[in-house]
């Protein structure tokens, strides 16, 4: 069976703290760890009061410093906020810190408003050079020749992983040109997933770390021991994004029984068409749910992510997915 991964953006909940975020983010990886699960990823965001993974690399060693095996990294930098040398510099140190245990998802989009990106002191048009800057990184990780000047120390020789994430067909191209892994944000924004898949398995071209295209699909899971209350969980990330959606972004709401009286019927249905690569429910279900995803877009790993305010619920969420996937994998041994 294919390999399953956590995506964590620590978030802060309605009535909790930036601290209490940061402490859950480590309970969850332990946990992640001990069920068996393959990464645990943080997301750089900004300027977000709902997101504690601003400083992205500190809170990974902080996970790293605090399990033992579980492969830890980003999912991920957003490189235009950042010189490659600073990043290269960073996670060498991380992967000397925690060896063969980082990896370094690498993302085009700011992640933030345009009022937090030029507080970031990083040129607004640093986008447009997202894949001279990702082969400028790449460079610093390898062995450092006789002659070269400009270093990363640490980092030069760790030879982190390097992923392209993306939610379009840009990124697939370019992962698809480079001969690097593949990991697309279809939790967030699946509408152009199938034509990606396409691309990028189509268009890959073997390099020194890959030979064939290795392709991570994200997902959305809220479950529970019922489907009600899996519904009721997954309602805290749909006020969540309407919020973002409609300029409200904030904590994570606390759970509602109906979501319909809280959020507009036009939102809703945005909310619903960013959100659709989701599994909700029972462990049945979510068994049932993963399957077909599996199925329909037979990804190499997938990576799952949920937004759930009740951290013992959120953490019992990723038990039951991890349930399931072990379910899928004896079920296939069987067959």
């Amino acid at each position: 069976m294919i390999p399953y991964s956590v995506l964590d953006l620590s978030p802060i909940p309605e009535g909790g703290t930036a601290a209490d975020a940061l402490a859950n983010s480590l309970d969850l990886a332990r946990e992640a760890e001990r069920l068996g699960y393959n990464r645990y990823w943080l997301a750089e965001h900004h300027n977000m009061t709902g997101i504690a993974s601003a400083a992205t690399a500190v809170v990974i060693g902080h996970v790293a410093a605090g399990t033992t095996t579980i492969r830890v990294g980003a999912g991920g930098i957003m490189l235009p906020n950042h010189a490659p040398l600073v990043i290269a510099e960073q996670f060498g140190t991380l992967a000397t810190l925690y060896p063969n245990r980082i990896d370094l998802g690498l993302g085009r989009a700011p992640g933030t408003d345009m009022l937090t990106a030029r507080a970031l002191r990083r040129n607004l048009e640093s986008s447009d050079n997202f894949p001279q800057d990702v082969v400028e990184l790449m460079s610093y990780f390898a062995e450092a020749g006789p002659n070269q000047r400009l270093r990363a120390v640490p980092g030069m020789g760790t030879k982190v992983p390097v992923w392209i994430l993306g939610s379009s067909l840009y990124g697939a191209q370019l992962a698809a040109h480079l001969g690097l892994p593949y990991a697309f944000a279809s939790h967030f924004a699946p509408a152009a997933l199938e034509d990606a898949i396409e691309v990028y398995r189509q268009t890959f071209r073997p390099s020194e770390v890959l030979e064939t295209p290795y392709f991570m699909l994200a997902a959305n899971v809220f479950a529970a021991e019922t489907d009600a209350e899996a519904r009721r969980l997954q309602s805290s990330m749909q006020q969540a994004f309407a919020n973002l959606r409609t300029g409200h972004p904030g904590p994570l709401p606390r759970p509602v029984d109906d979501i319909d009286a809280v959020i507009d019927p036009a939102v809703r249905q945005g909310v619903d068409e960013a959100l659709r690569l989701s599994v909700v429910g029972a462990p049945g279900a979510v068994r049932e749910g993963l399957a077909r995803m599996i199925a329909r877009y037979r990804p190499d790993e997938v990576i799952l992510t949920g937004q759930i305010h009740d951290h013992r619920a959120r953490v019992r969420s990723f038990a039951i997915a991890a349930e399931a996937m072990l379910a899928l994998e004896r079920a296939e041994a069987a067959e």
